[in-house]
């Protein structure tokens, strides 16, 4: 009969600080709260608004706002308009209070 040797103790992974957890959630609220308000304005513009002539009907409609909430979360992920971290820091001063 063969015994199976044991397996090594795992090695204990270094713990992430709560309070760079904490920025990271707070940081992520912040754009995620700007990507939102910028598909608005998005939509307000009108941005995949439906075309009058040869336009793609009830699909194009249907897909039009995930069309805008892509792009206003890649016009935050090139830095937006400062609206995030302006969010983020009044909502960190709000969480050390």
């Amino acid at each position: 009969m063969t015994t199976i040797p044991a397996l090594p103790a795992p090695r204990s992974i270094p713990r992430v600080p709560d309070y760079i957890q904490s920025d990271d959630r707070l940081r992520d609220a912040a754009q995620k709260l700007e990507a939102t308000f910028l598909a608005e304005m998005l939509k307000s513009a009108g941005v995949g608004a439906p075309r009058q002539t040869f336009g793609g009907g009830a699909g194009e409609e249907q897909f039009a706002s995930f069309l805008r909430e892509e792009q206003a979360r890649e016009m935050v992920k090139a830095g937006g308009i400062g609206l995030a971290q302006s969010l983020f820091e009044a909502m960190k001063v709000r969480m050390d209070v």
